[in-house]
């Protein structure tokens, strides 16, 4: 049997400088120019959001960098990461304010597909490192 129609949930992570929405149109332009003559494409747009780029230099991130090394006993790796959290960037572009973000899952926790999970020892490390985030901001 051959399915009468397929959906898909299509979703970009875009570095700064990229435009969300000529990336959007390239995409739809890309399966428009493949699709069978006697087929069709719909598509529905959940949001659009800019990359945007962490300042590595500013002291809450070397705090964040002390808190993380201290939880788990060895120095944090900095790593660039295509997320698509748009308020992040709406802070930053409407309000000035930074944002630091610390991840602890692990690479199988298969982040929102079905089967996501998250380790309960990744909770307690998250709240461990977050209080010691804490006592470093705080100058204690």
């Amino acid at each position: 049997m051959i399915a009468a129609e397929a959906s898909a949930k299509v979703s970009f992570r875009l570095v700064p400088g990229q435009d969300p929405a000529r990336v959007a149109e390239g995409f739809r332009q890309f399966v428009h120019d493949r699709l069978p003559r006697d087929a069709h494409a719909e598509f529905e747009n959940f949001g659009m959001s800019p990359g945007i780029e962490v300042n590595t230099a500013m002291p809450w991130v070397g705090a964040a960098k002390q808190a993380l090394a201290d939880e788990y006993a060895r120095a944090p790796v900095m790593i660039g990461c295509g997320g698509s959290i748009p308020v992040v960037e709406s802070l930053y572009r409407l309000l000035g304010i930074d944002t630091l973000l610390m991840g602890f899952g692990l690479e199988d926790d298969g982040v929102h597909s079905p089967n996501e999970k998250f380790e309960w020892r990744c909770f307690q490390h998250g709240m461990r490192a977050h209080i010691r985030l804490l006592d470093q901001l705080s100058g204690a």
